[in-house]
């Protein structure tokens, strides 16, 4: 794990045993606080810095490195030299500041989409959590400038959206309210940096999702296969506690378990003795027994979606062995994809079998050192290679910094599961609190203000960091739109901003392009044998007893 439960320099408290991201196992929508990303999301960029200065000094706790993990790489910093800056800047100290920094880039084969910050969402799917904080997330994330991921099943579990399951065709969706409200949610206030991905599992590709963006939205978004994700290795899952609801679901054409059509079920149901069921989604690829036939569907399936109109298309894999991990890779590259998502294990998820979760798949380090590996062979071929995000258990700015070292030049992105949600917790139970007759509406859970905001502040204006930023980019008029929970986002990821402008000013690169594998070393003599980065005794030892004998 990253730190204890306790971080006694920011003042921040784990509530539940904290993972190698940092954040808790089981991270709650209620929760009064506060771990680093909680607080973030209230103070902003001054939880950089130890609580307390002036009376206080700090010191590092985390100078041990055990086993393999991000945790076990360091970031290097450098006394000399300055890289990357644009055409107005030169190495003067007077430009040569952090807040200089850029961040902003772009990925994509032919078509370029740009983000402002090197970040991307996990995909939010059909799990109620995304439901219903939708606005939040996606409002706080077109406002920072960085991509969105619908996920999988958005469409088939609305019961107001409208599908003829006899239709030939397969554009078989007449009305999906639901997945509209996020397109269009997102969309208001997007100024050109960020973008939308609109996932596909088995379900939406029956169901015709492709079909219905495409004609309702054109090129708008990016459309995104699916073939995994690093919590689980079975298709995804919801849970719901209503029979009828279950019965909507399994006629809808999920697996629903238990069987909600079972009269010994329904009776059990009745009684109390079972309260919720479990709807998965289906495997992939099922039909398939060769890495050919593999890829002749995939290639297949990105000429059919091209077909529609979509210029922007991606792929979403998950921990899988190396096997499938250079399928993604050669696959995506040959097709000419604009991203492919590799998300190892480690990463949450809204719903998952616990144990599954804990044993299955590559941890994220090996599988991310494999993929650039990977990827370097298909580079020295002459390839243009896709263009990668990596996923699974980032949530600090020097996890974002190291994820795009491990992988440069070839990783444009981190993305970001539970720590981007965090925030939208926050702001609603907050927004909540101060407006109770709304509280419901908003999903918020606290009738008051707990101490751990009280300290910060008592309205908006005090607690949020970041809010007259907003207020600056939407006008007055509009602040009354934005939900408390994009707020609260933008403000963790002005945080995030600032603390990776810092790092990679201290690794004299002044834009985040600029980052490499030479921008890491590894702190165990085992990471470095896992992922090639060198280690930190290792590093420039040959330029240093050069430095000796001059």
């Amino acid at each position: 794990m990253r730190f204890g439960k306790n971080n006694d320099a920011l003042g921040t408290v784990n509530r539940g045993n904290p993972t190698e991201s940092g954040l808790c196992t089981l991270c709650r929508a209620d929760c009064t606080g506060k771990c680093e990303i909680w607080l973030s999301s209230l103070v902003g960029r001054k939880l950089l810095y130890p609580r307390s200065y002036g009376i206080v000094t700090a010191g590092a706790d985390n100078i041990t490195h055990v086993g393999v993990s991000y945790n076990s790489l360091r970031i290097q910093g450098f006394a000399y030299g300055a890289h990357g800056l644009n055409g107005r800047l030169s190495n003067d100290p007077d430009d040569c500041i952090f807040p200089n920094v850029e961040l902003s880039g772009e990925f994509g084969n032919t078509v370029k989409t740009k983000f402002r910050i090197p970040l991307m969402t996990g995909a939010l799917g059909s799990t109620f959590v995304a439901a219903k904080y939708w606005d939040s997330f996606a409002i706080g994330a077109a406002l920072s400038g960085i991509p969105v991921v619908i996920g999988e099943n958005v469409v088939g579990v609305d019961r107001d959206s409208e599908i003829d399951p006899s239709s030939e065709r397969r554009g078989k969706i007449k009305k999906a309210p639901e997945l509209d409200r996020r397109v269009e949610s997102y969309f208001r206030y997007f100024d050109g940096y960020g973008g939308l991905f609109v996932q596909l599992n088995v379900e939406d590709t029956r169901n015709g999702v492709a079909e219905y963006v495409a004609e309702k939205y054109g090129d708008k978004c990016i459309i995104e296969l699916k073939w995994g994700q690093g919590a689980k290795d079975i298709g995804g899952e919801i849970q719901v506690t209503s029979l009828d609801y279950a019965q909507f679901l399994q006629n809808r054409g999920y697996v629903v378990d238990p069987d909600p059509s079972l009269p010994e079920v329904q009776q059990a149901y009745e009684n109390g003795s079972i309260k919720s069921f479990a709807r998965h989604s289906r495997l992939g690829a099922t039909n398939f027994d060769t890495v050919e036939q593999v890829r002749e569907d995939f290639m297949g399936s990105v000429d059919y979606l091209r077909s529609l109109g979509f210029k922007r298309i991606s792929l979403k894999t998950g921990s899988y062995g190396m096997e499938e991990l250079a399928m993604a890779i050669k696959f995506s590259t040959d097709a000419g994809l604009d991203l492919l998502t590799i998300d190892g294990s480690g990463g949450g998820t809204g719903m998952s079998p616990w144990n599954m979760m804990q044993s299955w798949g590559v941890p994220s380090i090996n599988l991310h050192a494999k993929a650039y590996e990977y990827a370097s062979i298909l580079a020295a071929k002459g390839k243009k290679v896709v263009d990668m995000s990596f996923a699974g258990g980032f949530a600090l700015e020097d996890s974002i910094f190291k994820g795009l070292a491990l992988g440069a030049p070839y990783t444009k992105l981190i993305c970001m599961g539970r720590a981007l949600m965090v925030p939208g917790f926050v702001g609603a139970n907050i927004e909540g609190a101060l407006d109770p007759e709304r509280r419901g509406d908003l999903n918020g859970h606290w009738a008051e203000l707990p101490r751990t905001v009280q300290r910060v502040g008592n309205s908006a204006k005090e607690i949020f960091a970041n809010y007259f930023d907003i207020e600056k980019k939407v006008g007055k008029d509009e602040m009354k739109n934005i939900p408390y929970g994009a707020i609260a986002l933008y403000t963790m990821n002005d945080k995030l901003y600032c603390g990776m402008q810092q790092l990679l000013a201290g690794a004299r690169k002044f834009k985040a392009s600029q980052i490499s594998r030479d921008d890491i070393f590894a702190g165990n003599r085992e990471t470095a044998k896992e992922t090639g980065i060198q280690h930190m005794c290792d590093a420039n030892d040959q330029s240093a007893r050069k430095i000796l004998n001059l």
